[in-house]
């Protein structure tokens, strides 16, 4: 018996390291299938946030409807367009249009309302039994396969039709299914894509005309999935968005990342996310960048290391019980992660909407106290813009906050142009929680705005911001002195703006401070005190 012994520890310790390098490779498995889904569920988020983001720009589109009571001609659309800059701020969308709701018969009305938007004699087209139709009257940018799709009737075509008459009924926005882009109009080039209607005013009843039509706004899938995912840091996966249902008759954008040679075929993710009231089905694989988070060289090493120690069963054993731990903390590791990332995608929902509801209500306001349409567009874009230079400063932000001067400098520069003087702002270095950092970020563009409306800060040196933080009972207080000097008496304005509404909003109401404004001999000195919150 003893002579087998050594064979018997042999086997035993061999047969020990062999289940150890087994644990470890399906631990490392199991790491890597969590570390991408975890990345699958981001470039999801990126998804969803980038067509949000398109949806609170048709919601702006419909509010200058509504401002004009449904009558916008193709000069005012083009100025609202080109305000808003479009191709820099929303970058992947297609373009945005309108279509006329009319009965058959009513044709030439739309005919005529053509030739005087200057588009020639251009006829509602194609032929149609249909007693609804939805000839394209307006859109933007205008380009000549645009131009020869004006007059298309798109209640023709049996995926467009579903989404127009769904819009209609619910007045939400209804997104189509894939689209070949450019094919109905004849184009000489066609793209897969897809487009979002919504009706001008939502308050219809589904068989009535008497909105006027429906906005809508247009996709290249490929564009749009580009600007989503193509941008830093880019994550190591490859996509297929399908609309429905997986084939690829729906496929709406395949992602030419290569994949990983490593994984490709044993990692898959599957998604769902409703868009417009379409559910979209998405596939994420490895790509070649995708790395696991440990070598998969790792469970062959401990094999043989089991093999060349096979003496050595109490340094075995110990390894293992290192690697339990280590594979038990990755799981506690995970589960937290994973409710975190709920816990994220809950707060990230919360956020869109709030902010879709303040672009809504500052839409409203701006057109209310606009004179045309062009003051509207620019005042309603430099505020979207300091909105956007706020959520920009945030979403670079690991800790989800922002340095305020850095914060001020962005916005005193949008508004004024070029390099500041150095004298201009002196404070201590402040980090602004996310409320902070919106609010005072259109704070800060409203009294530049004022600033340079009313003449008080048009000579080099007359603007100079400084603050200074206090420690108080409960919390810090920052007290923030805006000067605007040297440009002679200034007297308190007989009528208050909706810029002026606005910071008082957002510092009283929003951030619980308060604000004070002292007229002089000289100029303006404004006062602002508000809490920071940690």
């Amino acid at each position: 018996m003893k002579k087998f012994f050594p064979g018997v520890v042999f086997f035993a310790v061999a047969i020990a390291a062999a289940a150890v390098a087994l644990f470890a490779y399906f631990a490392a498995q199991e790491a890597a299938r969590i570390k991408f889904d975890a990345t699958a569920d981001e470039a999801l988020n990126r998804i969803q946030s980038r067509v949000d983001l398109h949806m609170s720009l048709l919601r702006s589109t419909q509010a200058l409807f509504k401002v004009e009571q449904g009558t916008v001609n193709p000069s005012e659309f083009k100025s609202f367009f080109d305000a808003l800059n479009v191709s820099d701020n929303f970058e992947g969308l297609r373009g945005i249009g309108f279509v006329r709701l009319i009965e058959k018969g009513q044709e030439g009305a739309v005919e005529s309302e053509l030739a005087q938007h200057g588009d020639g004699q251009k006829e509602v087209y194609p032929e149609t039994d249909l007693t609804l139709r939805a000839p394209i009257v307006l859109f933007e940018p205008r380009d000549q396969d645009n131009s020869s799709g004006m007059g298309y009737d798109m209640m023709t075509d049996p995926i467009r039709r579903p989404a127009i008459e769904s819009a209609i009924s619910t007045g939400e926005p209804r997104a189509t299914g894939r689209v070949m882009l450019g094919e109905a109009t004849g184009s000489s080039q066609t793209y897969p894509g897809f487009l979002i209607f919504l009706t001008v005013t939502p308050e219809v009843e589904p068989t009535s005309t008497t909105a006027g039509g429906l906005l809508y706004i247009v996709f290249r899938s490929a564009d749009l999935f580009h600007a989503t995912l193509g941008r830093a840091p880019l994550l190591p996966v490859q996509v297929e968005i399908f609309d429905t249902a997986v084939g690829d008759q729906n496929l709406l954008y395949r992602s030419a990342a290569p994949l990983s040679e490593a994984y490709g075929g044993s990692l898959l993710a599957m998604r769902e996310i409703v868009v417009a009231g379409r559910r979209w089905s998405v596939i994420f694989r490895p790509s070649a960048e995708f790395a696991p988070p440990s070598s998969r060289i790792m469970p062959f090493a401990l094999g043989l290391f089991g093999l060349l120690l096979a003496g050595a069963v109490a340094l075995v054993a110990r390894y293992q019980q290192r690697a339990f731990e280590a594979i038990s903390a990755l799981h506690e590791t995970t589960e937290s992660s994973l409710a975190e990332k709920d816990l994220m995608l809950q707060e990230m929902k919360h956020r869109i909407k709030n902010s879709i509801a303040r672009v809504l209500a500052m839409s409203r306001q701006t057109a209310a106290h606009s004179k045309d349409m062009n003051e509207f567009a620019t005042s309603f874009s430099a505020r979207l813009q300091a909105m956007s230079n706020s959520q920009d400063m945030l979403t670079r932000s690991y800790g989800q906050k922002a340095d305020m001067e850095e914060l001020l400098r962005m916005e005193l520069g949008q508004v004024f142009g070029g390099e500041l003087p150095a004298d201009a702002m002196d404070g201590p270095k402040i980090m602004l929680n996310e409320t902070a950092t919106q609010a005072m970020g259109l704070t800060f563009h409203e009294l530049a705005t004022n600033a340079i409306k009313y003449g008080r800060a048009n000579k080099e040196g007359t603007l100079r911001v400084s603050w200074l933080v206090k420690n108080e009972v409960k919390n810090k207080v920052l007290t923030l002195r805006w000067e605007e000097l040297g440009s002679g008496k200034i007297n308190p304005p007989e009528k208050t703006g909706f810029g002026t509404k606005l910071i008082d909003m957002n510092i009283v109401r929003e951030l619980r401070g308060t604000i004070e404004r002292a007229f002089g001999d000289d100029g303006i000195v404004i006062t602002i005190t508000i809490p920071l919150n940690e």
